[in-house]
């Protein structure tokens, strides 16, 4: 089953992933990915879907997708190091994996955080991820398209 980015959140003050589930008048029902148990965030609540993270990169931002997806060439079929590994382990890592990554912008505080997301989502949803619908992401150059 191929795990979609939108659908995967990020709370605020909350350790671990979320699925969404849908909208409730207090706010938003999800998932915990890691126990299956359900509740519902109000709308004061930072809610963040991981497909709208980005790291910093020497040429600007890459896609939190992408950079699971070179982790996941770097890896193969390891788990991603500890959020309890040093800061150096870390940073040799992402060195590996994100070589571009901008040192001066991209934490040791946001590595722990892509680490636990990239483990979590391996071990409770799919790293095989969906692409997203066709037309929502267009090329800047490339024509719309049109339908007759």
């Amino acid at each position: 089953m191929k795990t979609d980015l939108t659908k995967i959140l990020s709370i605020s003050g909350q350790s671990g992933l979320f699925r969404y589930l849908s909208q409730s008048r207090a706010g938003a029902v999800v998932e915990s990915l890691a126990d299956g148990k359900r509740t519902c965030f109000g709308m004061n609540s930072r809610i963040t879907t991981l497909a709208d993270i980005s790291i910093y990169t020497d040429e600007g931002e890459t896609k939190l997708k992408d950079v699971f997806l070179k982790m996941k060439e770097t890896l193969g079929e390891d788990d991603a190091p500890s959020s309890k590994s040093s800061a150096d382990q870390l940073k040799a890592f992402f060195g590996k994996a994100l070589p571009d990554y901008d040192r001066d912008r991209f934490y040791v505080s946001h590595m722990k955080k892509v680490v636990d997301w990239y483990n979590a989502l391996k071990k409770y949803a799919s790293l095989d991820f969906e692409e997203p619908e066709s037309g929502s992401e267009q090329e800047p150059d490339s024509e719309p398209e049109t339908e007759n």
